[in-house]
């Protein structure tokens, strides 16, 4: 199977070392220093689920220069997303299958509109990974799943071929039975951890310790299912106490990736989280005052320090 990642970070990076590893046909497509000490000494993974080295790897920063792809997964910051569709357009054949594992609920707007709806498959990674150093990727933990679907939910050869490609890898996967769903569910999930590590600034143990900021937390997410209920996603009447039960098992020192990007001083994805919550509450008449207010206190560091 030929398969093209659109960003080789730490998710592109690490299902896609895996996918080659088991001797699908990746392509690489990376930037700057990360792309160099891949060109030069090949992609290495750091993981519990095991360690890899492939030393022969096809990677580029122009996708014009590769054939066509069965599968182009797009791994990108999400401000990059339309860029990455133009730029994936040369991939994209008749029977291309184009997956996002980005974050957020409007992603797949964004590539319907530029690729086509025939070519997108929705999707939702699961990963704790970072670039630790150009060429290097750190998988921490063993959580490392792709779940995907057909946007009407059928289930055609092509996601049946990707899944088969990735249980062949070693990745737990999953062809969701409703990718909306499943794409919500995660949404639903991030925005409050999002929202309340950087606007509190602080890992999610204190937050959800604290009777006052624990409060917050449940109500930012809400906000959220009541904007995905208002838009029609299957969200049950219990999916807050459920997520909040969830949060309450993870690590204290979880946190998340804005949260460390706000730290950094690196540009946020907050119009893709909370942004996108109070614009999508706007539409439907939905009330969204606390991801408005994380979405205004955190708007002068949006583009980074």
């Amino acid at each position: 199977m030929r398969i093209v990642i659109m960003g080789a970070g730490a998710l592109g990076g690490y299902f896609g070392a895996r996918l080659a590893a088991a001797g699908s046909d990746v392509a690489f497509i990376a930037r700057g220093p990360h792309l160099a000490a891949i060109r030069a000494d090949g992609l290495r993974v750091h993981s519990a689920l095991g360690d890899l080295h492939l030393r022969d790897v096809t990677a580029t920063d122009n996708a014009a220069t590769l054939a066509p792809a069965d599968v182009v997964i797009i791994a990108v910051k999400l401000w990059d997303i339309e860029a990455a569709a133009e730029a994936a357009k040369p991939l994209v054949r008749q029977g291309t299958a184009v997956i996002s594992f980005q974050n957020g609920v409007t992603k797949d707007e964004v590539l319907t509109r530029i690729l086509g709806r025939a070519a997108v498959v929705g999707g939702v990674g699961a990963i704790g990974a970072v670039i630790e150093s150009p060429g290097l990727i750190r998988h921490t933990g063993t959580m490392a799943k792709l779940t995907f679907g057909e946007l009407d939910n059928r289930r055609t050869p092509r996601v049946e071929a990707f899944k088969d490609a990735c249980a062949s890898a070693g990745i737990d996967v999953e062809i969701a039975s409703d990718i909306n769903l499943a794409i919500w569910q995660k949404f639903v999930l991030l925005v409050p951890m999002a929202a309340c590590t950087a606007s509190m600034r602080s890992v999610i143990g204190p937050i959800r310790a604290n009777p006052r900021t624990r409060a917050f937390l449940a109500d930012v997410m809400a906000e959220v299912v009541a904007v995905g209920r208002a838009l029609g996603i299957g969200l049950g009447e219990n999916t807050v106490a459920e997520r909040m039960a969830f949060i309450d098992t993870l690590p204290p020192e979880m946190t998340a990736s804005m949260q460390g990007d706000l730290a950094r001083g690196r540009r946020l994805e907050l119009p893709w989280f909370s942004g996108a919550v109070v614009e999508l509450g706007r539409r439907t008449g939905v009330p969204t005052p606390l991801n408005r207010a994380v979405a205004d206190i955190l708007e002068l560091y949006i583009n980074g320090v």
